[in-house]
């Protein structure tokens, strides 16, 4: 790892940069396990480099403030630490980590460069608190039938979100038209968080959808969604970002659920729309049959 010393040496840009590069590694660590003897920089070099990012000409008084008030915080708890045998505790650790999250973040809005949520530290399931879960390790809970139609969805963006949203819910799983971006597109996965790899899909035209489940559509102009019945097994259909589902699928829907919106736009994005559609559901389902809604979450997992 860099010598934190040797940042006196370079230019503020430089140095920022170097902080960001070191900041962003050290964190990984710090999520990727939480055993003690990982390894990190000790606390005193961490420290230095905290009052490094805390000098940056082009931090905010705000940020100069918080960095050093969690700095402060976390000096204290090193040093009581100290002297005890059990140098360790979990409250220290999630203070190294929200210290080191908060320096990072403070510095990348100094630099101007705002992340995407995808960008952001995402910790790894654990297993044990080791070995990561994979596709072929993980048995995933799900509400059997409970399948999603994406028709048409340009953006890989709003697929990777409709992914993480389906899996959160409990979606067995995806049907996905021709004409969607594609779920192996980087940004689809990479807004998916992972989900991609976890939740069952497949690539299906309108007309190579199961026949054996029922089809509703999230669209304009149907029933209020705390009116409608939903289906305790379906396939619910979510059209494009410009022309919503097509006429076709619409004529093949069974049903048609609507969210009433007030605004002046009265629009909302596909993804927040879909989560809006997945809690109602499911929600439904738990108040129907709580005993048997959902798979149980040991039963056999699903293989890409």
């Amino acid at each position: 790892m860099y010598p934190v010393r040797k940042l006196a040496e370079l230019q503020p840009g430089q140095r920022r940069r170097k902080i960001l590069l070191l900041l962003a590694e050290f964190e990984r660590r710090l999520v990727a396990s939480a055993s003690p003897d990982t390894e990190r920089m000790s606390d005193a070099d961490f420290l230095t480099l905290c009052r490094f990012a805390a000098s940056d000409p082009k931090i905010s008084a705000a940020g100069k403030t918080g960095i050093e008030t969690l700095s402060a915080r976390f000096a204290a708890v090193s040093s009581a630490a100290a002297g005890s045998a059990e140098t360790e505790t979990a409250g220290k650790q999630a203070l190294r980590l929200r210290l080191c999250n908060a320096v990072r973040n403070t510095l990348l809005q100094a630099a101007g460069t705002f992340p995407a949520e995808w960008d952001l530290i995402h910790p790894e399931r654990t297993a044990q608190g080791s070995a990561a879960y994979t596709p072929q390790t993980v048995s995933r809970f799900f509400y059997p039938g409970v399948c999603v139609f994406l028709e048409d969805i340009r953006s890989p963006f709003n697929v990777g979100s409709v992914f993480r949203t389906a899996e959160a819910f409990g979606a067995e799983r995806l049907y996905v038209s021709p004409g969607c971006a594609p779920p192996e597109h980087p940004r689809a996965r990479r807004s998916a968080m992972g989900c991609t790899e976890y939740l069952p899909w497949e690539s299906k035209t309108l007309e190579e959808l199961p026949g054996n489940l029922p089809f509703f559509a999230l669209e304009t102009g149907g029933t209020p969604i705390a009116d409608f019945r939903f289906p305790r097994q379906g396939i619910a259909v979510i059209g494009s970002e410009e022309l919503g589902v097509s006429p076709e699928a619409l004529d093949k829907a069974e049903a048609r659920v609507s969210i009433p919106m007030a605004g002046i736009k009265a629009s909302l994005n596909v993804g927040v729309a879909f989560g809006i559609l997945m809690e109602a559901w499911t929600r439904s389902l738990r108040q129907e049959a709580p005993e048997s809604a959902a798979n149980s979450a040991s039963s056999a997992a699903h293989r890409l």
